[in-house]
């Protein structure tokens, strides 16, 4: 099902402004969209909207270019996964699983096959006749998922469902989510405040800040394309250095003298309507090449070191106290407090007007 969003905005009674203005988003037939974006960015309301469980004050949601702004929850043929799981306590995870077939007063034999069928897939038969206190959490989640699952629905809504889950569970999780999406071969919609669940499980990104849209795209986009500097910062662990300075005849110089690099070709370019002016320069701490180099070099003293296994992050300080975190080999050796000369990989640049934020394209 083909889900549209079209200038929806959506503002509380008693509030002055809106928390969700100007929302404007196509989520094709089949995809995998994350709906991402730090606490309080209007998220999980936004989604809340889809599956309405919270009106609509202005715009229009459309599915498969039908107009459902006014149309009961129950009728949106959506099915819901919340963060809590909220399964009932007192009933078994087959009836769980069974009750909203049984609430539509579904044949016995469909909902069997259905409970069976998701159960299969989610691998819980064998606690189908358990209550909820006796499984795990992730086969809490699981139960959840399956829930519903049995209804068949045209779209997929999934808020955090996999926060309550320690880090080992969530990365399994997150790997069954993308099997199930696949053979499902459903809409889904899919939120969290998890960057590294977005650009894992995802087939497109929708990235919100204080209720607007910041980016759409593929993950792959974010990570190399970031379209202002909220995204750069947000996208990517550790997240992107950035430097603040000027172009002065097609060269960049960092505040404080730290550094000048010469950008190369192609950035020259974008960037000649920008000499004389203020500018910010964002570089991925894998860009940063070990070694002297003719041009485009830096020195700086190693304070902390992460060894993080098949890669060591060094957190670095220049002479005037700035900070960056520099990605290298786990193999490579380096000490606390030494000074190292690197240089920048000109290829892996990205600069940003300091007046608006936005990527200069």
């Amino acid at each position: 099902m083909r889900v549209e969003l079209v200038n929806i905005g959506k503002k509380y009674e008693g509030r002055e402004n809106f928390t969700i203005r100007h929302i404007d988003l196509a989520i094709e037939d089949k995809d995998f969209c994350v709906i991402l974006g730090p606490s309080g960015c209007g998220k999980s309301t936004l989604l809340r909207m889809i599956a309405g469980l919270n009106s609509i004050t202005e715009g229009d949601l459309l599915f498969d270019g039908k107009r459902m702004n006014k149309v009961e929850p129950k009728d949106r043929d959506i099915a819901m996964v919340f963060q809590s799981y909220a399964l009932y306590p007192h009933m078994t995870v087959y009836d769980n699983m069974a009750f909203s077939l049984k609430m539509r007063k579904e044949k016995k034999t469909v909902i069997h096959d259905r409970v069976k069928e998701a159960a299969e897939l989610l691998q819980i038969t064998e606690y189908l006749y358990s209550k909820p206190s006796e499984i795990s959490g992730g086969q809490r989640q699981r139960v959840a998922l399956g829930r519903a699952m049995v209804r068949k629905a045209g779209v997929f809504l999934l808020d955090e469902p996999l926060s309550n889950l320690d880090a080992k569970l969530r990365e399994h999780m997150r790997v069954e989510l993308v099997r199930l999406h696949k053979s499902l071969d459903t809409t889904t919609i899919y939120v969290t405040h998890d960057q590294t669940e977005a650009m894992t499980m995802a087939t497109k990104i929708v990235l919100l800040e204080d209720g607007k849209v910041q980016q759409v795209g593929v993950p792959s986009e974010f990570y190399d394309r970031p379209q202002n500097l909220f995204v750069a910062g947000f996208i990517g662990s550790p997240t992107m250095n950035v430097f603040h300075g000027q172009m002065e005849n097609d060269l960049f110089k960092a505040d404080d003298d730290l550094f000048t690099v010469e950008p190369n070709e192609q950035d020259k370019k974008k960037l000649q309507t920008y000499d004389g002016k203020r500018v910010v320069l964002g570089i991925r701490s894998e860009r940063f090449l070990a070694g002297k180099a003719p041009k485009n070099q830096i020195t700086v003293k190693i304070d902390v070191i992460e060894m993080l296994g098949k890669e060591q992050l060094l957190y670095c300080e220049f002479p005037n106290g700035k900070e960056c975190v520099i990605s290298e080999p786990g193999y490579f050796e380096y000490a606390t407090d030494e000074a190292h000369n690197f240089h920048l990989d000109t290829a892996g640049l990205h600069f940003f007007s300091e007046e608006t934020n936005e990527r200069i394209n």
